[in-house]
């Protein structure tokens, strides 16, 4: 396993580490997006705005999950490159079982509480059925659900890039033949959409803890952990980026869906849906890349390999540079067709959405930069860089252009809030990885 990640590769091994990892992540989104298709489709536009509503809650999990994964991840991988794989195998577990218990606790608290928790999101009486059959399933299994985002991380240190692929197709998979069993043939409504999603996390999670909890020589695997308060903390602090970027995710959400319903009603929402759902597909790759060159990174962090430190990040620069602008003009072309998966064709919402794509489609230009250079300074431990970049991204100049654009050029300057904050960052990580000697 060492021997994986511990290698000099060159551009064209590190993309064939790294693709399975990429595809994983568009299969992840891919995934995502049928099960908005069914709701929308055959359960209807109300179900859609109960997804929305509830988002938040499930954000959080899926937080805690990418924190300790990403956060995590690059702790133990350091610990493996200097050449530690009993402490790595010690805090891999610390980490899995920390994930576990906050996960557990949190969905058992919503749970108790779950109508006012979901009035105060902004449920109405006539929603309030819809969030409930919605988010009840998602919380009974957000456990399993952290789980699977952890591993999806680990089966990458742990040299197993393929088998994280093949649990997350099939994870896939099944998740859009139970959306079809449920949604259609079973009418279950939006509560099969929970459903069908919650099955498909059983899966890499299983399959994880199969595999960790099979001890081989000098692989990563389960061992009785030691209470270390430090490197909990750690993992926290240094995953704490892609923490605020799942959160920040949920709270401009809900001004995206305020301030779209005030401008335009239920079709602004419905289309800012569509979207923010297309930011989830085309911003994929870049994350699915991050997370399969990050091990790579900590690794030779770890070892002190200062000199292939500088060639990686060139290799990775000159990948993501290239695939932004192919990703933009993607984008861009097909904003008619992806506008239509999700509305009848010349509907008001289509039109609506078709625009706003294009508008939309400015910010993978930069986006890419931004989300592997996040993931490039937590790979390095230095959290405190990445989780400024991802707040800019994420959060601050995104909420800044929602209320300013959206006053000067009203729905037109809602979709281009996140091309401004992910422009307005893209400078910053230009001038903050000047004045950072990385290597």
């Amino acid at each position: 396993m060492n021997q994986l990640i511990s290698r000099e590769f060159k551009t064209a091994g590190l993309l064939r580490f790294a693709l399975p990892s990429i595809i994983m992540m568009i299969f992840v989104s891919l995934y995502t997006i049928v099960d908005g298709f069914f709701v929308s489709r055959f359960v209807g536009t109300d179900a859609l705005s109960a997804v929305n509503i509830v988002y938040p809650l499930v954000s959080i999990v899926v937080a805690i999950g990418v924190m300790f994964a990403t956060g995590g991840n690059a702790v133990v991988a350091i610990k493996m490159g200097e050449g530690n794989l009993e402490k790595a195998r010690k805090d891999f577990t610390l980490i899995t079982l920390t994930t576990f218990f906050i996960c557990t606790v949190f969905s058992a608290l919503v749970l108790i509480f779950i109508e006012p928790v979901v009035r105060l999101l902004g449920a109405d009486a006539s929603l309030l059925p819809l969030c409930i059959a919605y988010l009840t399933p998602l919380l009974l299994l957000s456990p399993m659900s952290a789980l699977q985002m952890l591993f999806q991380s680990f089966f990458i240190t742990a040299g197993r890039p393929g088998l994280g692929l093949g649990l997350t197709v099939t994870a896939g998979l099944c998740n859009m033949v139970f959306d079809y069993l449920f949604i259609v043939e079973l009418q279950m409504g939006i509560a099969g959409a929970a459903y069908a999603t919650v099955l498909g996390y059983l899966i890499p999670a299983v399959g994880g803890l199969i595999l960790f909890f099979r001890k081989k020589e000098g692989r990563l695997c389960f061992a009785k952990p030691d209470w270390d308060k430090k490197t909990l903390l750690h993992s926290c602090t240094n995953g704490s980026s892609e923490m605020v970027t799942n959160l920040s995710g949920s709270v401009t959400t809900l001004l995206f869906n305020i301030i779209m319903m005030r401008l335009a009603g239920a079709d602004g929402v419905a289309a800012i849906t569509v979207v923010l759902y297309s930011q989830f597909l085309m911003t994929s790759l870049f994350m699915g890349f991050s997370i399969g060159t990050a091990p790579i990174v900590s690794y030779h962090y770890g070892a002190g390999n200062k000199a292939y430190l500088k060639r990686l990040y060139r290799i990775c620069l000159g990948f993501v540079l290239v695939c932004s602008i192919l990703v933009f003009a993607a984008a861009f072309l097909s904003a008619g067709f992806i506008a239509q998966v999700f509305a009848p064709s010349g509907s008001a919402v289509a039109l609506m959405a078709a625009k706003g794509l294009k508008l939309f489609s400015v910010s993978f230009l930069f986006a890419g930069v931004n989300i592997f250079a996040s993931a490039l300074f937590t790979a390095l431990s230095d959290g405190k860089t990445s989780a400024a970049i991802s707040f800019s991204r994420t959060f601050f100049f995104t909420v800044l252009g929602i209320l300013v654009l959206s006053a000067v050029w009203k729905t037109d300057g809602v979709f281009f809030a996140i091309p401004f904050a992910e422009a307005v960052t893209f400078l910053f990580v230009i001038g903050i990885t000047r004045k950072k000697v990385l290597f």
